[in-house]
Order: C-alpha cells, then sequence, then structure tokens
C-alpha cells in the first residue's frame, strides 16, 4: 500500500473521536497529513508535544472541500 505524506494547515474545525469518546477537535495551524488508503492520519505540535489521530479518508475530504483543511 502505497502512503503520501503532505504538509497542511487547519483553518476550520476539524473534530475526531478519542477512541469511545467524546469529539476533540485539531487545533488551528500546521499540520502533517499521512494519506494511506482508506485512512488520513493528521499530526500536530511543536517540541517534544506531538499529537496525532486517523481519520477515515471520506472525512478528511469533506474537511479540504469545506476548506477546514488547506494542503500546501
Amino acid at each position: 500500500m502505497s502512503t503520501t505524506t503532505s504538509k497542511a494547515d487547519v483553518r476550520g474545525t476539524v473534530e475526531y473521536r478519542l477512541g469511545d469518546g467524546p469529539l476533540c477537535s485539531v487545533p488551528r495551524g500546521p499540520i502533517e497529513v499521512e494519506i494511506a488508503g482508506n485512512d488520513v492520519t493528521l499530526s500536530w505540535g511543536s517540541g517534544q508535544t506531538r499529537q496525532s489521530t486517523a481519520i477515515p479518508a471520506s472525512d478528511f475530504s469533506r474537511y479540504v472541500a469545506s476548506k477546514a483543511i488547506v494542503i500546501g
């Protein structure tokens, strides 16, 4: 399976579910996007504080279409 990594910027509301818990928001600002099949991993933070989450590719496409995530 091929993997693509890109830089992007969160400019709107981007949410993910933390396990079976509540929805959490990815903070606005720069992120790294790794696309692998049906999943997209978003990574953010700086220094020693890094976080990441995997979301379905369909959710990622919706965020890109609404300009909540801008690639490039």
